[in-house]
């Protein structure tokens, strides 16, 4: 199993990228730049998606998920996300990547270096890459619960 350490930004070129691996850009062009339009185009609009991470606790169906981004783009938060150290395994209708999402986040006078363990599930529908399954872990408790009383507080 190969790890890739070159992050995955949004920011990357998309006439150079693999179908894959511009699913996953698409999907951090759109948290980064708080794309609800772009979001949504990447997951899949279905009631069987389902997220599962530090923000939102588990959402199943895509209306519950969109209302967790919603939230965090409209939040007067300043963020930025990319994906790293990560293993992708494919098949011709599925693929994941597991891996680790590093970040910065303000909010007010809290400034949080983040660190999150992460999976990304994305299935073949109708010819193009969408994201059905993400699961997100903060391991460090102290930056969890200072993450999520920035975001919630006052929100």
């Amino acid at each position: 199993m190969v790890t890739e350490n070159n992050p995955i930004t949004g920011n990357e070129e998309k006439s150079t990228l693999t179908p894959i691996i511009l699913a996953l850009s698409g999907f951090y062009e759109a948290l980064n730049s708080r794309d609800m339009e772009k979001m949504a185009q990447n997951w899949a609009q279905t009631d069987e998606v389902v997220m599962d991470n530090p923000l939102g606790g588990i959402k199943r169906g895509w209306d519950e998920i969109k209302a967790v981004y919603e939230r965090l783009f409209s939040s007067q938060s300043e963020y930025y996300f990319e994906f790293y150290d990560y293993s992708l395994h494919a098949t011709d209708e599925i693929f994941y990547v597991v891996g680790r999402e590093r970040g910065k986040f303000r909010k007010g006078a809290t400034e949080l270096a983040m660190a999150i363990r992460t999976t990304r599930i994305f299935r073949l529908i109708t010819g193009r890459w969408r994201q059905v399954h993400h699961h997100g872990s903060i391991e460090d408790p102290d930056l969890l619960y200072k993450y999520r009383k920035a975001v919630f507080e006052n929100s």
